[in-house]
């Protein structure tokens, strides 16, 4: 199977601009991102009226969190030639999704649309080769975004130019900006979820980009209320890392131990075990399997990693195909589930690999803020 690495998008200007660039560079892209999160609407039975009645309450929120994302967004739909209303709904495609099955009733296993996965690990100075921080993530979700995701560059004259390995449309996912912030997330559950109105984790990621300094990133993870659980993974070029275990309304802090962070999608704060019951294990199991494996191979690894040594752990397949390196397969709510891209950063360089399906190719393309793109060589086993 031939993998082709994910479109490059670089883009300027003022928030409008930006979006109509984006849109215009991968209009293909974004109108498959849009098929993709309609089709599990209609697949709820919801009818336009009520797919834009829906869409328009999350529009409030981000609006309200941000009015430059909204002009963002519009720009973007304006390039690629399609509805304002669809490019909110991938960047709140967690939420509009779930909000969807909720009011539908749709909550077996069997109707359920979430299967996501993701394994992510920050490597400290100290356990780094090069004494700086490592920061990356395997993405498990649909396998159809090999064909919709992008990688974008966003050069700002408000502040920190950033990266963001994302669906097209969206505004941000995992990246890292100029300042040296780096952010991974994965998928939490909790029966706190949906409760309450709360930004669109998205949006809340995005804004870590655009942060000069480390501090106002925690703020905007820890502090910004949720519609939903979700964990992210915060680090800076400086030398430090944090993750948060995040409940809509509490964020749960974990620190470094042996300088690495590992987390897959399971709740492990014993504080947020005490106060919370962990409601996702029905969807990803082998989570709790997960991140013991990519934590055990990078101590075997030895003292000093490196990016390959984090690389090698994030390959592997321990009990294959629910490992941490997913193949294409049948997920449990029946559409076909896979890793579908890992990124690794190195923010003291300033650089992002990124390789499309990597149970099935090795194959990494390098992305900086200064230059073009360009293919690195394969993995070893």
């Amino acid at each position: 199977m031939v993998v082709s690495p994910f479109p490059f998008v670089s883009v300027s200007g003022a928030p409008h601009e930006r979006g109509r660039q984006y849109g215009s560079s991968v209009p293909e892209q974004v109108k498959l991102s849009i098929d993709l999160y309609g089709r599990q609407l209609a697949k709820f039975g919801y009818s336009a009226v009520e797919k834009s009645r829906l869409i328009k309450e999350f529009a409030k929120e981000i609006e309200a969190f941000g009015p430059h994302y909204i002009e963002e967004m519009r720009g973007i739909a304006d390039g690629a030639g399609v509805a304002f209303e669809d490019i909110v709904m991938i960047n709140a495609r967690t939420e509009v999704i779930a909000k969807a099955r909720l009011e539908r009733g749709a909550l077996s296993m069997e109707e359920s649309e979430l299967d996501d996965g993701c394994t992510g690990a920050v490597i400290m100075p100290e356990r780094s080769a090069t004494g700086t921080v490592i920061h990356g993530q395997n993405w498990d979700w649909k396998a159809e975004c090999v064909e919709t995701a992008v990688v974008l560059r966003v050069r700002r004259d408000d502040g920190p130019d950033f990266m963001t390995f994302v669906e097209a449309g969206g505004l941000a996912r995992c990246g890292l900006n100029e300042a040296g912030v780096c952010i991974t997330a994965n998928y939490l559950e909790s029966e706190r979820d949906f409760r309450q109105a709360g930004v669109p984790l998205a949006l809340i990621r995005r804004k870590v980009l655009e942060q000069e300094h480390f501090a106002f990133a925690v703020k905007a993870v820890a502090t910004t209320p949720k519609a939903c659980s979700n964990n992210m993974m915060l680090s800076t070029v400086e030398g430090f890392a944090i993750d948060f275990e995040c409940a809509p309304d509490e964020a749960f802090q974990i620190y470094p131990s042996d300088g690495l962070i590992v987390h897959a999608n399971h709740w492990i704060s014993p504080i947020a075990l005490a106060k919370l019951k962990d409601t996702g294990l029905v969807s990803v199991p082998e989570s709790v399997y997960r991140d013991w494996r990519v934590r055990k191979l990078l101590d075997e690894a030895g003292a000093k990693l490196t990016t390959n040594d984090l690389k090698h752990a994030f390959f592997d397949n321990f009990l294959s195909p629910h490992a941490v390196c997913r193949p294409p397969r049948p997920a449990m709510s029946g559409n076909l589930s896979a890793t579908v891209a890992m990124v690794i950063m190195e923010p003291a360089r300033g650089m992002m690999e990124v390789a499309p399906l990597p149970a099935l190719n090795r194959q990494f393309t390098r992305y900086s803020f200064t230059q073009e793109p360009v293919n690195v060589a394969v993995a070893a086993e």
